[in-house]
């Protein structure tokens, strides 16, 4: 699931054509669409952000573009808390009578939809769609599973290395050109001024310690024959856990504190003047602005092995896809378009400053804001995702990696033992998943 912050909010309706908004749907069995109804009215469920007024703007001018196509068609959207989506998806896959007929969905989530049978299957229209094949690949792989199309992708968020420009001067200091350097800079900062991390790290960041992995060539699993099996205790998975969990200590990050943090938490202590560096994304640039740190901080593309090289990193974001239970599948496919469409993208980075998935749309809005470019370069360089498993969603939620790392700076277990008992837990979760 993309990694933008959002806080619980009751979900609102908004109500388009004169529509009202309809009950959460009960479970039952089929999920099987019997038509496709060329009129009517279709329902949509997205996200609530934390200010979504202008969120509602766009998707208000893409729904008005929509109808201006399809005048014997209706929209209704319903925003719903992303915190319980879980259930509200879960209900609509069993009760198609009640479903939305398109939603938006966290990219991490797509494998796990597709197993519930869920998503509709649109490989043969993204395929023909003209504007897809300006999708960045990292992208349209968080919309594939088994080789088939399930979805579009809506926006993408990546994350770089945010640096206090104060600091790095005052001591001297350059922004670091490789992974070794930048391990060296955060205790050489740490120990100049013991009162800031130098570089703020959390044992529960898990989306923040996976360039570790991948940049010394390792990987969370690997797949042979649509199976997946962990490979996150192989020796370059493990040279990265080793390399990120060198991170916590009294040298840069205690251990008693830092254990625990989250990626939230990092960067706060860097928005709050307590780290010198943190592993932000493009959507932290926000939180970052309004705190202690203001205008005296710049972002960089986090450091790969190799110095000039960039980390590869994980390509969040969100997806919005068709239910195979819509009776309204070639309008639902329209107005997926629509809202995945260029035009939708670039004003959902104006208003919300959501990352474009077409490479070309990336660059002109990179134009206009620079504080993009380090993300763009980051996407550019190529990114990784997670596996495309439906077991992944219990291997995260299970918190397996946080465990992991958390009982290594802990000291109760080594890297060896800690990485071969999360590959095991990892393997257990894909077989269960099928």
């Amino acid at each position: 699931m993309k990694l933008i912050v959002r806080i619980a909010a009751p979900a609102a309706v908004l109500v388009l054509a004169g529509l009202t908004g309809t009950a959460c749907a009960p479970q039952t069995s089929d999920n099987s669409a019997q038509k496709d109804d060329k009129s009517g009215t279709l329902r949509v469920w997205l996200f609530q952000e934390v200010n979504n007024k202008p969120k509602e703007k766009v998707v208000g001018d893409a729904v008005a573009a929509f109808r201006a196509a399809h005048k014997d068609a209706k929209v209704e959207v319903e925003y719903i808390p992303v915190e319980t989506r879980a259930q509200r998806v879960k209900a609509a896959f069993n009760d198609p009578k009640s479903a939305p007929d398109l939603i938006e969905y966290g990219n991490t989530d797509t494998a796990g939809y597709v197993k519930d049978g869920g998503l509709a299957d649109v490989s043969a229209e993204f395929a023909a769609w003209a504007e897809a094949k300006d999708t960045d690949p990292t992208a349209r792989t968080s919309v594939t599973v088994g080789g088939r199309i399930y979805g579009a992708p809506l926006f993408v968020g990546v994350r770089a290395l945010y640096y206090r420009t104060d600091v790095f001067k005052e001591l001297g200091i350059a922004p670091p050109k490789s992974q070794d350097e930048l391990i060296a800079t955060a205790r050489k900062i740490h120990k100049a001024k013991p009162e800031l991390y130098g570089l703020a790290v959390g044992g529960a960041y898990t989306y923040g310690a996976m360039p570790f992995i991948w940049a010394q060539g390792g990987e969370l699993a690997e797949e042979s024959g649509g199976a997946y099996r962990a490979a996150i205790n192989s020796p370059a998975a493990r040279k990265g856990i080793t390399a990120y969990t060198s991170l916590f200590g009294d040298d840069n990050c205690p251990a008693a504190k830092c254990a625990s943090m989250g990626g939230n938490a990092t960067v706060t202590a860097f928005a709050s003047g307590k780290a010198a560096m943190a592993i932000g994304g493009d959507f932290s640039h926000q939180a970052v602005e309004a705190g202690a740190v203001k205008g005296k901080y710049a972002v960089v593309p986090l450091p790969g092995r190799e110095a000039g090289s960039i980390a590869p990193a994980f390509a969040g974001g969100n997806n919005i896809g068709v239910l195979k239970s819509s009776s309204h599948r070639t309008l639902a496919l329209d107005l997926m378009k629509q809202f995945a469409g260029k035009e939708t993208q670039r004003k959902l980075f104006e208003a919300m400053g959501f990352l474009p998935t077409y490479t070309d749309v990336r660059g002109e809005v990179a134009t206009k804001e620079p504080f993009v470019e380090p993300f763009v370069r980051t996407l550019g360089a190529g990114t990784k995702f997670v596996p495309a498993s439906p077991g992944w969603g219990q291997i995260d939620a299970s918190l397996v990696l946080p465990t992991m790392f958390q009982e290594i700076v802990s000291g109760r277990k080594d890297v060896a033992r800690a990485s071969d008992d999360a590959a095991k837990k990892m393997d257990a979760a894909f077989a269960a998943a099928g």
